[in-house]
């Protein structure tokens, strides 16, 4: 077990008393002749105390620079485990923001492509119910009647009203009406009357060329018969 400083020194210091006290008692016992005697036995006491003073306080020396070294090793660990455990977090929280980060930008990733997506079909519905729309005027069922009764054949009935306001103003059902001034033909009165050729051959006397033509006109410019009729109240022309 090893001493402390203080008590090392208390030691030391109670050992070299009683020796001194030792001598000195042996001393009184010689006669003065032998004081040569005497005298060598307190200096060989003296000797010895400080030799064990010596010793003893290199290895408390040597003790104190022992602790203070451990300390300092003990301090040293401390700080590099602290070091090494803000290094972790730090690359953690790094890590959790780089996956946020990247999260997120799969996400707008996926509501972009589902967004273009959307945008597509529904291109592609408006181009196929087009298609399928032409593909119906373009079919020649079997038509007859006045050509109003025809365009009732051919017209969405929740449009045929629209359509009929348009005409009546435009032609009175006349297919072969001609606008003398701008040379405007027909029950639709196309301008010119040979667009409506991409209808039928017949375009000049067959009211069901020409109303299947009015009508793809009127859905493909305006959207239906009766926004056509709503822009033509306002200017009086479509």
């Amino acid at each position: 077990m090893q001493l402390s400083h203080a008590r090392r020194n208390s030691l030391i210091t109670g050992i070299a008393t009683l020796v001194v006290a030792s001598a000195a008692t042996a001393a009184l016992a010689i006669p003065e002749s032998g004081t040569a005697v005497a005298e060598a036995p307190v200096a060989a006491v003296a000797a010895t105390t400080g030799g064990i003073s010596a010793d003893a306080q290199a290895a408390a020396q040597a003790q104190a620079e022992a602790d203070a070294k451990a300390q300092a090793d003990a301090q040293a660990a401390a700080q590099a485990e602290a070091d090494t455990a803000a290094a972790a977090a730090a690359q953690a929280q790094a890590q959790a923001d780089a996956q946020a980060q990247a999260d997120a930008q799969a996400q707008a990733d996926a509501q972009a492509a589902a967004k273009a997506q959307a945008d597509a079909k529904a291109k592609s519905d408006a181009a196929a119910s087009r298609s399928q729309e032409r593909s119906a005027l373009n079919s020649k069922p079997a038509y007859s009647g006045s050509p109003r009764e025809i365009a009732a054949q051919i017209v969405p009935a929740g449009q045929l009203q629209c359509f009929n306001n348009i005409v009546s103003r435009e032609s009175s059902w006349n297919v072969t009406a001609t606008n003398a001034s701008s040379g405007a033909y027909g029950l639709v009165q196309a301008l010119p009357g040979s667009k409506m050729a991409s209808a039928g051959s017949d375009w000049r006397t067959n009211p069901v060329t020409q109303i299947k033509w009015g009508l793809d006109y009127m859905n493909s410019r305006y959207g239906s018969p009766c926004g056509a009729w709503a822009f033509w109240q306002s200017h009086h022309w479509y």
